[in-house]
């Protein structure tokens, strides 16, 4: 089976492409896969599947077997992939997945690669059964959330997958590996939850750090930072668009006025293998 390795902003993945349908031992495939030391080593892997209703479909495992509903790093990585070997070759195209339907991207191209790929992320989910938390009503902002002996605040926001984003003072020095994975599991998040941490530095600048669910921490996580960028509007702290520094890089994130998001982003190519057995 021959593969792709690609990141996006140091979220890194491994892309399939050519099975007809994601198989049984998927999730066995990822764990052994992604092992950092006895594997190839990523934070998920990805196949690109035919679609019915798109110019193809992504399916994404995370490390540890598990699949979410999206990731925006991954889709970018995905678009990328499709142009630059010639299966989508356009520059706008369409990705489905499961968590977030069909989405629109649209790629810069020099010299015949994809250089960044701008993505409609859709409509941010506020309702909080539909997030889902256990808590009703919506949109929940500044909610309490406890973890390791402390009370934070948190908003929720589903991007196709959950989110919890904290903002903080000293959301940087926050002890990610303690905190993030007990909120992970908070009884608040039925299907557990991704997890930002966020310092606000100016209106229009965010820093983020993050706690995937499946996967732990990340270098980048894009449905992440438009969940934060969401996040942050709705507690009047930034204006509707804004860059979001995560410890792999920047993302530019919009919630336009027509109540969409837009992620503008990498995607770069890693190296090529073939998976023996």
């Amino acid at each position: 089976m021959e593969f792709t390795k690609m990141q996006g902003l140091g979220n890194d993945f491994i892309i399939v492409y050519g099975e007809e349908r994601l198989p049984d031992n998927a999730g066995e495939m990822a764990v052994r896969l992604c092992d950092r030391h006895f594997g190839i080593g990523a934070d998920g892997l990805v196949f690109i599947l035919p679609s019915d209703k798109a110019d193809g479909m992504m399916r994404i495992i995370n490390s540890d077997g598990s699949e979410p509903e999206q990731c925006g790093n991954a889709i970018r990585c995905v678009a990328k992939y499709m142009y630059d070997n010639g299966i989508a070759a356009h520059d706008a195209m369409t990705i489905e997945t499961i968590g977030a339907g069909v989405q629109n991207v649209q790629m810069t191209v020099e010299k015949g690669k994809a250089t960044a790929v701008r993505v409609d992320m859709g409509s941010p989910i506020l309702d909080a059964k539909e997030v889902p938390t256990v808590l009703t009503g919506g949109p929940i902002v500044a909610e309490p959330i406890a973890a390791g002996g402390r009370e934070f605040q948190f908003t929720a926001v589903s991007m196709g997958n959950p989110h919890c984003v904290i903002f903080a003072e000293d959301a940087d020095e926050l002890d990610l590996a303690d905190f993030g994975p007990k909120l992970e599991v908070s009884p608040l998040f039925p299907r557990k939850t991704n997890v930002e941490f966020v310092s606000v530095r100016s209106r229009q600048h965010l820093n983020m750090r993050v706690w995937e669910r499946g996967a732990g921490p990340t270098l980048a996580c894009g449905t992440g930072a438009c969940a934060t960028l969401v996040a942050a509007v709705l507690n009047g702290l930034t204006d509707r668009a804004a860059t979001v520094t995560l410890p792999g890089g920047n993302l530019f994130i919009q919630w336009a006025e027509d109540g969409r998001v837009y992620m503008t982003g990498p995607a770069v190519e890693v190296f090529k293998g073939v998976i023996q057995n």
